[in-house]
């Protein structure tokens, strides 16, 4: 029967409530699924309740079961509904599925990238000594000088601070080589940064790249000196071969972690 013979049916009354429902109930009972079951490539949660009338647990664990990688829960209870009979039996697994999901997009938004962070070394001076125009005129010129040298180097701008810069490199031997441009390229403005790198894991949370990796490498830019380039012991053993040459910093407590880090100084 189709849905304008079952909304016209004698003693349901047009398009009555009950009409309506009947309509929809055979219509989704039309709609086969079993061909669209492979095609299916995202986290699926299946649902069923043990005494089901209107579908058989043993059918929707069937549909499951075609669903590469579906998760199946199976409740107690008769009814249909999820609004109706123990809402938390399906409420509770929905939360836990949406919850795990969740937690593997975090992890697929992980990336392994190197971090740079460099600072100009007594900014403030050199502002109160120029003044605010000649301050302001000279930050520029040295954002112009590093925005250069990030292109040269395929680094990507990810934050401006003041007078200081946060980028990322998809290699560590180009971070390194693009602090060392940075910083001499400074001196002929008059200025010395201090520069630190380290590479690690980087999270994307609402555009944002961040992670422990970024605090790394923040707080050995914050502990390196005048015109030089620290870089955290990954670093150094990663660019192994390049031709970078380091020599050892010490050992130094990072702000927030436990552990002492060893640093390493390149030069050349």
């Amino acid at each position: 029967m189709e849905v304008n013979q079952i909304l016209g049916s004698p003693g349901l009354g047009l398009y009555s409530p009950l009409a309506m429902a009947i309509a929809l109930a055979r219509m989704n009972r039309g709609i086969d699924v079993r061909p669209a079951l492979p095609a299916v490539h995202v986290p699926t949660l299946v649902l069923a309740r043990t005494d089901d009338p209107d579908f058989p647990v043993e059918e929707t664990r069937w549909l499951a079961e075609r669903i590469r990688g579906a998760t199946f829960v199976e409740a107690p209870g008769e009814d249909h509904l999820f609004s109706a009979g123990d809402q938390a039996s399906l409420l509770d697994p929905i939360e836990t599925f949406v919850a795990a999901v969740r937690d593997q997009e975090a992890d697929l938004d992980r990336v392994l990238g190197t971090v740079l962070f460099t600072d100009i070394v007594g900014s403030t001076e050199r502002a109160v000594e120029l003044g605010d125009s000649g301050w302001r005129e000279l930050v520029e010129r040295h954002h112009g000088a590093v925005r250069a040298l990030l292109g040269r180097f395929r680094g990507t701008e990810i934050d401006t601070a003041g007078d200081g810069f946060f980028a990322t490199f998809d290699g560590p031997a180009r971070a390194v080589r693009c602090a060392q441009a940075i910083t001499a390229a400074v001196q002929g403005l008059g200025l010395e940064v201090r520069a630190g790198v380290h590479t690690g894991e980087l999270e994307t949370v609402a555009g944002k790249v961040g992670g422990i990796a970024v605090n790394i490498g923040a707080r050995v830019g914050a502990i390196a000196g005048p015109s030089e380039v620290l870089v955290s012991s990954t670093v150094r053993d990663l660019v192994s071969g390049s031709g970078l040459v380091f020599e050892d910093a010490g050992e130094h407590q990072l702000k927030g972690l436990t552990d002492p880090w060893r640093l390493y100084r390149a030069i050349g």
